[in-house]
């Protein structure tokens, strides 16, 4: 417990100074920083060589996260939540105190709510969202472990988390978007 703790610090110190990292999430290995820092944002964007029309999911630890991010969320987004037996992103509208540049086109932001341990300690550190995005140059395939993930990328962020180099990753999140008028599509399932 005492490395997931050292690495939460490590972490925490270099998003706070506007650093990105590469860690584990709940499914894949992700590029994250602060949700609010559109400077550190636009760093993960050009190492990934994506364009910012594409956007990128936050990862949060709770529902008071969540309002702060959305002043409505439709109930059925709870209930999804409550019955999802894997990790699900949805996709809300409106959302608030982000970096604009994270904001999709359509006024909307994917969030996940994590579990693993890591991300929820680190989560809980920061008091903001965490970009999630996975760990590959936009159009190459998702890495399935640690292994997997281009020195590019290792390189181009100021961390890397020392923990579960040798898990390979689950499948990327279930992809659900909910509209403010009760609409619901399945993106990615």
């Amino acid at each position: 417990m005492e490395n997931l703790n050292e690495e939460v610090h490590k972490a925490y110190e270099i998003i706070k100074e506007g650093g990105i990292i590469l860690y584990p999430t709940d499914t894949v290995w992700g590029i994250g920083c602060d949700a609010t820092n559109p400077e550190a944002v636009a760093k993960i964007y050009a190492l990934k060589q994506r364009e910012e029309t594409k956007s990128m999911i936050v990862l949060m630890n709770g529902e008071k996260m969540m309002y702060n991010v959305f002043k409505e969320i439709p109930e059925v987004a709870w209930q999804i939540l409550d019955l999802s037996e894997k990790p699900t992103t949805l996709i809300l509208d409106n959302p608030r105190n982000v970096a604009t540049n994270l904001i999709a086109t359509d006024q909307t932001l994917g969030i996940r709510i994590v579990k693993e341990p890591f991300c929820f300690k680190l989560l809980e550190r920061m008091k903001k969202p965490l970009v999630s995005t996975s760990a590959n140059i936009s159009g190459q395939p998702t890495p399935k472990s640690f292994k997997e993930i281009s020195p590019e990328i290792i390189k181009g962020v100021d961390y890397v988390v020392n923990l579960h180099r040798e898990k390979i990753c689950k499948n990327p999140s279930t992809i659900i978007k909910l509209t403010n008028d009760s609409q619901v599509k399945v993106i990615r399932k």
